[in-house]
């Protein structure tokens, strides 16, 4: 096994690849850094009503995340084979699925807000900050949807300029309503976490425009227009559904494993929300390259095995264990030196600030394991097709393992939050270990069909 490989034009194409997407995932955390930072200083039940709040709304994050992605691995496919026609039935197909799911969200956050906020804290401050900040989310997901699965489709086939030029644009729009409505700047009126969500919604629209205005408009590459949404599925109905629908499947599970983490956290009190909110944006932070890496690798794999060459997916994947084994030790030394100056700009109590400096040292020591993780199971094995050997791992080592270990040591047993956090995150090790061995078996590689 080969780490690292003297194929130039593997390096280049995997750095054309990671850096616009690193950069897009990293403006996406300083968004929610920014936000984070603004509704935290209004308190803690708003910064904890916030967190928890998004919690659910990543849900359906990570199940558009999860159609992007399951889209995006065979158009990356058929990008490599040239069958164009097939690429836009797929892109036909996942903006169909991404509506439905978007108009399910919609309906459910509108008509039950505050049960959503009381299964994750009983608290009636943070619940009714909860229910308020719900009031303007719930019309995003439509938008963000769409927008989420456009972007995965875009650099599926090698194009990631414009998802990173809609990224800056939803930072920039976003940060500046977020001040001007949270705290009543330039004649609006102050509206705390209600202009948090309203800021959210406009970016939101306005990235939705821009990167359906490319695709429609100006894209000449895969020359997608209004009428192909009405293309015939056919067969590709099936293979979409073989290959995406695991991958919804497990990225969905991680949405719902991460918001019994939140219940779990909302169990062992406010302070460690507080703390545990703080640190979920470090370990964004601390995971954009691995994100930039995971992704790419599952573009170049595609375009590889769409040309059939088995022999050289296998040596760019050995190559991209290598990556992760670098890009893991430098977060976890990111995470280590940012840590303090991150904690200390908050206005938390000094014993909340104690519990999230724990967490962060357990997300450095979580981060080692995590990156060569995601490199495998968010991109080399999906590349190659292995969707629902992916989907039982996660079946298993989330709910087997994670859920229970967590709330027995966090909230039965009470431990630090450094045994705690790691308890929470035990399937990152448990996951690396496994799809490891799977990749070394070579059954990772899956055909994919048009027919």
């Amino acid at each position: 096994m080969k780490l690292f490989t003297s194929d130039r034009n593997f390096y280049r194409k995997t750095i054309r690849l990671a850096v616009p997407i690193t950069l897009q995932c990293l403006i996406t955390t300083g968004v929610n850094m920014t936000d984070s930072i603004m509704v935290g200083s209004l308190g803690e039940a708003s910064l904890s009503a916030v967190s928890l709040a998004n919690q659910f709304i990543n849900i359906f994050v990570f199940a558009c995340m999860g159609l992007g992605q399951g889209a995006s691995i065979l158009s990356a496919r058929f990008w490599g084979m040239g069958d164009k026609d097939a690429l836009k039935r797929t892109i036909s197909i996942s903006f169909k699925y991404a509506f439905a799911l978007s108009l399910v969200f919609t309906v459910v956050t509108l008509f039950m807000p505050e049960l959503i906020m009381r299964m994750y804290i009983s608290d009636a401050d943070v619940v009714s900050e909860g229910v308020r900040y719900f009031g303007f989310s719930a019309y995003c997901y439509i938008f963000w949807g769409l927008s989420l699965v456009c972007s995965n489709i875009l650099r599926s086939v090698g194009q990631v300029r414009v998802p990173l030029y809609t990224a800056i644009l939803a930072f920039v729009s976003n940060v500046g309503l977020n001040y001007i409505f949270i705290f009543g700047k330039l004649g609006s009126p102050k509206m705390g976490v209600v202009g948090a969500a309203l800021g959210t919604l406009i970016a939101r629209i306005l990235e939705f425009g821009v990167s359906f205005g490319y695709l429609f408009f100006a894209d000449r590459s895969i020359r997608y227009r209004f009428q192909d949404i009405l293309l015939r599925s056919g067969h590709l109905n099936k293979e979409f559904f073989k290959v995406a629908f695991p991958v919804v499947v497990s990225d969905s599970l991680q949405g719902f494993g991460n918001n019994f983490i939140a219940m779990i956290t909302g169990q062992i009190g406010s302070q460690f929300v507080a703390a545990y909110s703080i640190t979920t944006v470090t370990q964004q932070m601390s995971t954009v390259l691995t994100q930039g890496v995971a992704q790419s690798s599952s573009v170049v794999i595609g375009h590889t095995l769409g040309g059939e060459s088995v022999k050289k997916a296998k040596e760019e994947a050995d190559a991209f264990i290598g990556l992760g084994l670098v890009v893991g030790i430098i977060a976890a030394g990111l995470i280590l030196i940012l840590s303090g100056p991150i904690i200390s700009v908050y206005n938390i109590t000094d014993s909340t600030k104690e519990i999230a400096q724990q967490l962060m040292y357990a997300i450095a020591f979580i981060v080692l394991f995590r990156a060569i993780n995601s490199i495998l199971t968010k991109g080399v094995l999906r590349g190659g097709g292995d969707t629902r050997f992916l989907m039982v791992a996660d079946i298993i080592f989330l709910w087997v393992a994670s859920v229970p270990l967590g709330y027995l040591t966090g909230v039965v047993l009470a431990a630090p939050a450094f045994v705690a956090y790691c308890a929470l995150r035990i399937d990152e090790i448990l996951k690396c270990i496994l799809c490891f061995t799977r990749l070394r078996s070579g059954k990772w590689v899956k055909k994919i069909s048009a027919e």
